[in-house]
């Protein structure tokens, strides 16, 4: 199976000039943790829930901060056309749950997730990506 038929489409971007209370508002709305942050027709970062969390309101940032401010700027991402069996596990080595997903010409097509992969591939496969998601440490550790 192939990252673009599980993946989600029509995925919005974050500005990193944006606030992170109208980001906050965005994911609330949207019902989403994560958005890939675009600029001059570039990837280049990510943020999360838990960015906010972590590196904003434990730190003291008020909801003015931008997206730059707190984003993760070592930007991971898969190709619409790789198996999803390859990115899974991939996703358990890097230990990200979610993944900005672009075409060849390396333009955003889609988020894919390891729920989205819970949903339609092998559990075993998703279990073992997941474990290695849920080892302390990674971009978040202090």
């Amino acid at each position: 199976m192939k990252v673009a038929e599980i993946m989600t489409p029509n995925v919005h971007l974050a500005s990193p000039d944006e606030s992170l209370q109208k980001i906050a508002k965005r994911m609330a709305v949207d019902d989403v943790g994560f958005l890939p942050v675009g600029e001059n027709d570039r990837l280049v970062g990510t943020i999360t829930d838990r960015d906010i969390v972590v590196r904003a309101v434990a730190e003291g940032k008020d909801g003015n901060a931008t997206v730059r401010d707190v984003m993760t700027e070592d930007v991971k991402y898969c190709f619409e056309d790789e198996d999803i069996e390859h990115v899974v596990q991939n996703m358990g080595d890097i230990q990200v749950r979610r993944l900005p997903v672009l075409n060849r010409d390396k333009r955003l097509v889609g988020v894919v997730s390891l729920a989205d992969a819970a949903l339609k591939e092998d559990p075993a496969t998703v279990g073992i990506a997941m474990s290695g998601v849920v080892v302390p440490g990674g971009a978040h550790a202090t």
